[in-house]
């Protein structure tokens, strides 16, 4: 009756033990990430826009090319500019010429006759000189009246006007405000030809350095309004993905970190890189608030294309051979972190210090050592407490 009775309270204790689940401390490597999402951008890019309205004349490139700094991409058709090129170049020859007037006291033939009235003028000017010369001697003598010598007088006087109005005209031929005007519109005629010379130039879009032609909306014959992209080229070897981190994970960037990105259209393939911009403030985008990260990313053979939507994942922080358990062993409460450790089939809660987590495990600072056994859930729907007896069960 004794033995019954021992192994009748012996299974009665081994039936209290609730089953768990468990596992082990044991060293490993943790890595902290962020993963988000971003978008790819040419990090150096080349945009060519239409100078003004025309027709594209020719294309010389397919999208996708691989081009060469100074090779010629696309022409558009240059009549019209031409045109008023040749216009602003007469109006530039015609404004030299008013200028050069200007400053000669006017054409070659207003000169001429110029210098002409005024021989004449000097020389009636002598003549009413000795007239009223001798008028006044014949006064004197009385062969002469005093109306007589006052005509003689009047004629000089007007010949001595007409003199000093012909040597104005010679010296000073032009006012201030006609002068600053025959000079702003010579000078408005070399600008619009400058402006005309820039057009020239524009219609033949030529690339600036080496890249892949990435974006070629246009086509031959097609009609383009002043201002709409005709192609865009870029360096694609190294791209920048401007990526989303929110608000909370701001704070674990920092310059230099390692970030992985994936492209939902080449599946399986990782591009690497690193951060190289951290957000200096937080914008809204839709219903989250984000700081943008800028990262740069090796992509040598080319294949992530701009503006392609990515997945980024950004590691804060590496930390190896170092104590760690599976996240959900560890409980918080009241700021405090523990564990339920099993020794000798009952749970014990320890305080524990953490670290550095990941999606599944989480580093262990103090209060475990290695190979030490955690709980981490029963087998039923019961809660973990301290002193429970437990029973491990195998996976």
């Amino acid at each position: 009756m004794a033995i019954a009775a021992i192994v009748i309270f012996s299974n009665s204790l081994h039936k209290r033990e609730v089953p768990v689940r468990a596992d082990r401390v044991v060293r490993s490597s943790i890595s902290s990430t962020i993963f988000t999402n971003g978008k790819v951008e040419p990090m150096q890019n080349f945009e060519a826009h239409a100078p003004a309205a025309a027709t594209v004349k020719r294309v010389l490139v397919h999208e996708g090319d691989q081009v060469n700094g100074g090779q010629l991409l696309l022409q558009l058709d240059d009549a019209a500019a031409r045109a008023e090129a040749a216009r602003t170049l007469a109006q530039i020859k015609a404004g030299e010429a008013d200028v050069n007037n200007v400053r000669s006291g006017g054409t070659r033939e207003e000169l001429l006759t110029n210098q002409s009235l005024l021989l004449k003028a000097r020389t009636e000017l002598d003549d009413a000189q000795r007239s009223v010369t001798a008028f006044r001697k014949l006064l004197q003598s009385g062969a002469a009246s005093r109306a007589e010598v006052q005509t003689a007088e009047d004629r000089l006087k007007r010949a001595q006007a007409e003199v000093g109005l012909l040597q104005a005209k010679a010296v000073a031929r032009y006012s201030p405000s006609e002068v600053s005007r025959v000079q702003a519109e010579s000078s408005g005629a070399r600008a619009s030809y400058a402006a005309a010379q820039v057009l020239l130039r524009n219609l033949n879009v030529i690339a600036p350095w080496g890249g892949k032609v990435y974006s070629l909306p246009v086509k031959p014959t097609s009609y383009v309004a002043g201002g709409d992209l005709l192609i865009q080229v870029a360096d694609l070897s190294s791209v920048q993905v401007r990526a989303f981190v929110d608000e909370p994970d701001i704070g674990k960037l920092l310059h230099g970190q390692a970030v992985s990105v994936t492209w939902d259209g080449l599946p399986g393939r990782v591009w690497q890189g690193s951060v190289t911009r951290v957000p200096a403030t937080v914008i809204p985008r839709g219903s989250r608030t984000v700081g943008e990260v800028t990262c740069t990313v090796d992509n040598h053979d080319g294949t992530l294309l701009p503006n392609v939507d990515v997945n980024a994942t950004i590691t804060t922080s590496r930390h190896d051979n170092i104590l760690t358990v599976p996240r959900e062993a560890t409980h918080v409460e009241n700021s405090h972190t523990y564990v339920y450790e099993i020794r000798d089939g009952v749970l014990r809660r320890t305080e524990v210090q953490t670290g550095i987590s990941n999606m599944t495990r989480t580093e262990i600072l103090s209060g475990l050592q290695e190979n030490a056994v955690v709980a981490l859930s029963t087998a039923n729907t019961q809660g973990l407490r301290d002193g429970m007896p437990v029973r491990v069960e195998s996976n």
